[in-house]
C-alpha cells in the first residue's frame, strides 16, 4: 500500500510545487507514495471538502514554505494547523520544505526538521536539482518511519528492474550528485511542445470557467475555441463582462509562442504577455517574459504547462478578487 501525501501550498508557488512533485516521481513509480494536491479535484466536486479529506487522512503532509504560504490563512489556519494536530498525534507526517526564504521559524512547524537541510530555501541552492532530491531523500525516510502501516514492497515494480540488478551490486559509498547528462531537444521536440502545452492550456480554460461558475453565484463564464491555434475566454458578474482574453499560438515571424490578449480579438500582432518554449541541458519549460522582466529571476519564470495555465488564468479572473487563490 502506498504512502498518501498531500500538497499544501500557496497558488503563487504553483510552478515550485509541480518541481517538487516532479522529483517525487521515481518514489511513484515503485509504487512507494501517491500524490495529491488541490488542482486534481474534479468537476463538481466540493472545494474544501476534498481538501479536508486529504488533510485528515494522508499520511504525509508536505508544508511547502514561503511567505505567501504564511499569508495565507486558508494554508496556515486550516491546513497547516490540521496538519499539526495530526502530526502530534501521531497520526501523520509533517515535513515543512522551505520554498523561498521567509520568517518561518517561529511557526509551529518551526521546531520540525524542515528539508532542505538547514532550512535553506531551494531558490537559494546553487544547484536546484540538489535541493529537490533533499525533499525526495526527506520523503523516502518518512515512509520508511511510516513503516509497517504502508509497505513500499507493494506496489508496481520498478520499470526496467532486471536491467538495472547489475546496479545493485555496486559498492556503497561516497559518489557525486552530479550524474544527469546534457540534453539535447531539436526544433521538433520543441514545436510539439508548444502545441502540447496550448491545447492543455485550451483545457484547462474550458475547465477552469465552469467550475468558477459552479462555484460562486452571479459567476458565469464562456469559452469559445475560435479555430486550431486560438481560444477566447469572458467572465461574467451579474452578467456584465469583467474579463475577456485571447490566448493563441504566435507565428515565427512576430510572437512565436503561446500569446495572451486581455481582449478578445482576431489579430495576432499584439498581446500582454508571452510564452515562449525555451529548454535547459535537462528539461523544456515555458518562459514568461512578463514575469522574468519584472523578477529579475529567469528561473521563476521557468513554467511547466500547469504553472503557465495558472498564469494566464490568474491574469483572466484578477479583477474578481475571489477569497481564496493562494
Amino acid at each position: 500500500m502506498a504512502a498518501s501525501v498531500f500538497f499544501s501550498y500557496s497558488h503563487v508557488d504553483e510552478a515550485l510545487r509541480d518541481q517538487v512533485e516532479t522529483q517525487l516521481a521515481l518514489l511513484k513509480r515503485q509504487g512507494i507514495i501517491e500524490t495529491w494536491h488541490d488542482r486534481r479535484i474534479g468537476g463538481g466536486e466540493e472545494f474544501a471538502g476534498a481538501i479536508e479529506q486529504h488533510v485528515e487522512t494522508d499520511d504525509i503532509i508536505l508544508l511547502l514554505v514561503s511567505a505567501d504560504f504564511i499569508a495565507s490563512d486558508y494554508c496556515y489556519d486550516i491546513e497547516m494547523k490540521r496538519a499539526m494536530e495530526r502530526h502530534a498525534a501521531g497520526e501523520a507526517i509533517v515535513i515543512p520544505v522551505i520554498l523561498r526564504a521567509c520568517d518561518w521559524h517561529g511557526a509551529p512547524f518551526g521546531k520540525l526538521n524542515a528539508t532542505p537541510p538547514n532550512g535553506t530555501p531551494i531558490t537559494q541552492y546553487p544547484d536546484r536539482d540538489q535541493a529537490l532530491l533533499e525533499v525526495a531523500k526527506a520523503v523516502r525516510g518518512a515512509v520508511a518511519r511510516l513503516a509497517p502501516k504502508v509497505s513500499p514492497s507493494i506496489g508496481p515494480r520498478p520499470v526496467a528492474a532486471e536491467a538495472d540488478a547489475p546496479r545493485s551490486s555496486l559498492p556503497a559509498g561516497p559518489r557525486s550528485s552530479n550524474l544527469a547528462l546534457a540534453k539535447a531537444f531539436t526544433e521538433r521536440d520543441k514545436d510539439r511542445f508548444k502545441r502540447d502545452s496550448f491545447e492543455y492550456m485550451a483545457r484547462f480554460f474550458e475547465n477552469s470557467l465552469g467550475e468558477l461558475a459552479a462555484r460562486n453565484d452571479g459567476i458565469e463564464g464562456d469559452f469559445r475555441r475560435i479555430d486550431a491555434d486560438r481560444f477566447a475566454a469572458v467572465v461574467y458578474k451579474q452578467g456584465q463582462a469583467v474579463s475577456r482574453c485571447t490566448v493563441f499560438l504566435g507565428d515565427r515571424t512576430f510572437a512565436g509562442g503561446i500569446a495572451y490578449s486581455a481582449s478578445e480579438t482576431s489579430a495576432s500582432n499584439g498581446y500582454n504577455e508571452l510564452l515562449s518554449v525555451e529548454a535547459d541541458d535537462q528539461s523544456m519549460f515555458l518562459h514568461s517574459m512578463g514575469m522574468a522582466a519584472m523578477s529579475g529571476n529567469r528561473d521563476a519564470a521557468k513554467l511547466t504547462q500547469e504553472g503557465a495555465a495558472e498564469l494566464y488564468w490568474g491574469m483572466l479572473i484578477e479583477r474578481l478578487q475571489p477569497s481564496r487563490w493562494g
